[in-house]
């Protein structure tokens, strides 16, 4: 299967996680997709993704809206948060049921990690254990959706044509979860086709979930957006740079023209370097007018101070 994409308005979006404050990794996402929208002539949403509410930082949402102003990242529109549209999801997985592509999986972690019949990108490969209907005996503990034996293939704006088998790469993966949150997978979907998002631009840690929210447009009848997928920021020890290791948050009263500065700079954009003083609306006129993304890279390894 590969998905088609018909011309039409960009709609782009910028969806952080309110798990800290904004940091460098995340500056990178907000500045490309913003760039990017802006460039043709289109809108640019926020969406807050505070559905796991255990990782969840009081006050962090409005500390990441108040940086994005103070960079000049205006959005349109309302801000999305994801905790006040559960009603959106609960209607997406009941039309997915009626249609028999989900069941419930009565399986902990444990016994699929014992059961997989080789790991995959993200964990243990689902055997499809509960596929035919939960054992006598365990309770269920999540709801999955039931993937084809088929490759999903898509075009990505940075790393050109991927294509994914759901079954050997991941198996039937996860829509609610055993704790009764929904899972990310089907959230971004609902959320992405009901703004209207035809843009979507994220790191490319995100690259491997794409197949599968791909198919899950296809079952829930949604448009596929375009999809970019920028390298990341990575810390001294390879890893990407997140919250959850430590990162710097990005402070806009140390100079929100350079921050974008360096932004640009890291995604290969050629902005002049007197340009590094200039202001955060001077430097995003400039990305506007001038981000190509045949100037990224599509690797990971990329000095945050270039």
């Amino acid at each position: 299967m590969f998905s088609q994409h018909v011309s039409r308005p960009v709609v782009g979006r910028f969806a952080p996680s309110p798990t800290g404050p904004l940091h460098f990794g995340s500056l990178i996402a907000a500045v490309g997709s913003y760039c990017l929208a802006r460039q043709a002539g289109g809108q640019w949403l926020v969406r807050i993704e505070d559905l796991d509410t255990p990782r969840v930082v009081k006050g962090a949402a409005d500390e990441i809206l108040h940086t994005l102003e103070r960079l000049g990242l205006a959005w349109d529109g309302e801000v999305l948060y994801q905790s006040r549209r559960t009603d959106r999801y609960e209607a997406a997985l009941e039309s997915l049921h009626r249609k028999g592509l989900v069941f419930a999986c009565g399986c902990s972690r444990r016994e699929i990690l014992a059961s997989a019949p080789h790991p995959g990108e993200e964990g243990p490969i689902y055997p499809g254990t509960c596929r035919a209907g939960l054992a006598e005996g365990p309770r269920p503990r999540s709801m999955r959706l039931r993937v084809p034996d088929q490759r999903i293939c898509f075009a990505d704006g940075v790393f050109g044509r991927r294509e994914q088998c759901l079954r050997s790469a991941v198996g039937d993966f996860v829509l609610r979860r055993a704790d009764g949150l929904f899972a990310y997978q089907l959230a971004v979907v609902v959320d992405d086709a009901e703004s209207g998002v035809t843009q979507v631009v994220r790191g490319e840690d995100l690259l491997s979930s794409t197949p599968r929210q791909i198919f899950l447009q296809s079952c829930l009848g949604y448009p596929v957006p375009d999809y970019v997928h920028l390298p990341l920021a990575l810390a001294p020890d390879g890893e990407k740079i997140s919250k959850r290791h430590g990162a710097t948050a990005v402070d806009p009263g140390a100079g929100g023209g350079i921050l974008l500065w360096r932004g640009l700079r890291f995604l290969g954009q050629p902005i002049p370097a007197d340009l590094s003083s200039a202001s955060p609306a001077e430097v995003l006129a400039w990305g506007i007018d001038n981000f190509a993304l045949d100037r990224v890279t599509p690797r990971s390894a990329v000095p945050t101070g270039a």
